[in-house]
């Protein structure tokens, strides 16, 4: 497969700049859609045509996967807040079925979709779930997760439809090099190693390097059945333990104060209200707080199984983005 050309939505962002890097070494042709308004950062020493497209633009994009054998769609709306709550499903939907019906006008040979673990219903009592714990719109939280879940259903009704030939992919929580927005656990893991979270809420995550993500879109490619879903993570861990180790990385105290979610929500409605006439991103959000009460646990078996997907310890991967984002100034 070697040579081949490959289409990849988001290529300029943290996961899809992965992708790319990782596609570029393995000999592929790099064709990278990014938004004129993207920074290029991340594709900087990529041997790759770069072309501008909006994610909704079918006809734009169906020109631009000419000659293309495979398509990545990782391109998302990644916000776990916005004034306008219901433009993150506009966009994450609307970018998902022009993609999709361009790469089907285009006759791409296979799609890899990425969606998220957001579609994954998660458990209170830390039990790691697989694919078949699915939401329902009613039971996401948050405009990000059900924008995710009704793109990823889109998806899946395209391969049963019509024949859409798609592996869908769903990374946990990705850390490392690169995260240049950053992305919201990015974020958390900056304040932490600035000192500025003094204190953490009873919650859990699947952190995963980046670069570990990459490989499994690509072996979703290569070993993926089609309409299947695989989860892309790496080691469960609660919000303590990761604040823990990130303090003891960068030779800081580890926070020990507990908070209780209840109190904070007063907080959180606050800094709301001031978000909606400020337009900045508030620092504690309800929904947020909802979301704190399960831990987001995750397994990888299937991916293991089926694709002979693999992640390194999670420690590892927050060295890495702890030495990104010294370097690139962020600390």
């Amino acid at each position: 497969m070697s040579g081949d050309i490959v289409f990849v939505t988001g290529a300029s962002g943290f996961v899809g700049s992965a992708v790319a890097r990782l596609l570029a070494e393995k000999g592929y042709g790099l064709r990278l859609a990014v938004r004129s308004s993207s920074r290029r950062d991340n594709l900087e020493g990529l041997k790759a045509e770069i072309v501008t497209a909006d994610m909704r633009d079918e006809k734009a994009l169906t020109d631009a996967m000419a000659g293309a054998r495979y398509v990545f769609h990782v391109a998302a709306d990644y916000r776990l807040w916005a004034k306008d709550p219901e433009e993150i499903v506009r966009n994450n939907l609307l970018g998902t079925n022009a993609v999709m019906k361009a790469a089907q006008a285009a006759r791409v040979e296979r799609i890899v979709y990425t969606s998220s673990v957001a579609t994954l219903k998660a458990r209170i009592d830390g039990v790691a779930v697989d694919e078949t714990e699915r939401h329902s719109e009613e039971s996401a939280i948050g405009a990000y997760k059900r924008s995710k879940l009704v793109a990823e259903r889109a998806v899946e009704k395209m391969v049963r439809d019509e024949g859409l030939p798609a592996v869908i992919v769903n990374p946990s929580t990705p850390i490392g090099p690169r995260d240049i927005k950053p992305t919201p656990t990015g974020r958390i893991i900056v304040e932490a190693a600035t000192g500025k979270i003094p204190a953490f809420v009873d919650t859990g995550l699947n952190l995963v390097h980046v670069n570990d993500v990459a490989m499994g879109h690509l072996l979703a490619l290569e070993k993926g059945r089609i309409g299947e879903s695989y989860i892309l993570g790496g080691e469960d861990v609660s919000l303590r333990e990761m604040l823990a180790v990130i303090a003891g990385l960068v030779g800081r105290k580890a926070p020990t104060v507990n908070l209780p979610r209840t109190p904070l929500y007063p907080i959180a409605w606050i800094a709301e209200t001031i978000a909606q006439i400020t337009g900045k991103e508030p620092f504690v959000t309800a929904d947020a707080l909802k979301m704190a009460k399960y831990h987001m646990f995750f397994s990888s078996e299937k991916a293991k199984r089926e694709l002979g997907y693999s992640a390194r310890p999670y420690r590892e991967a927050l060295q890495d983005a702890l030495a990104w984002f010294k370097g690139a100034g962020y600390l």
